[in-house]
């Protein structure tokens, strides 16, 4: 890579033409985590949040983000999602996922794996948001990070 923006072009945004390149299998892993009180952790194990089942409403707002990347993120392209895993795991102090994309196209799957784990976790701080408010209606101790591609493929993967 020479270090250049494919997306710029005299000073303007624009989406990259990717109309002759060849198409391949794509397959893209981002994860991330949401830091959570003790409590709320508890009452997710539990099932007992109010809102309901808090990790199985983050997973289908995971994979309608993933579908929906391209509506979302300006210069994204629309590409054919072929396959969409979302997992999450519940820890001491967090929930994290890790969401993998696949698909067969033009350009990789990373933002539509990024905008999975971005949607999951943002979903999981609504469904719990009234937990973790403290005293003044803020949220000392809630924090999404770490948000990452832990993996791109291109071919054969």
């Amino acid at each position: 890579m020479d270090g250049t923006f494919t997306h710029i072009h005299e000073g303007r945004a624009r989406m990259v033409d990717i109309s002759e390149k060849a198409e391949s299998t794509r397959r893209a892993v981002a994860s991330g985590y949401i830091r959570l009180k003790p409590a709320t952790i508890e009452a997710i194990r539990s099932r007992t949040v109010e809102k309901g089942s808090v990790l199985d409403t983050a997973r289908i707002a995971a994979v309608q983000a993933v579908k929906r990347t391209w509506d979302t993120i300006p210069m994204c392209h629309q590409i054919p999602i072929t396959h969409v895993d979302v997992d999450f795991d519940v820890g001491d102090d967090r929930v994290s996922a890790v969401v993998e994309v696949r698909s067969v196209g033009k350009t990789g799957v990373e933002m539509e794996a990024l905008h999975g784990v971005s949607v999951g976790l943002l979903t999981v701080w609504d469904m719990v948001k009234s937990a973790e408010k403290d005293e003044t209606g803020n949220y000392p101790e809630t924090e999404i990070s770490g948000i990452r591609v832990d993996e791109k493929v291109k071919g054969g993967g």
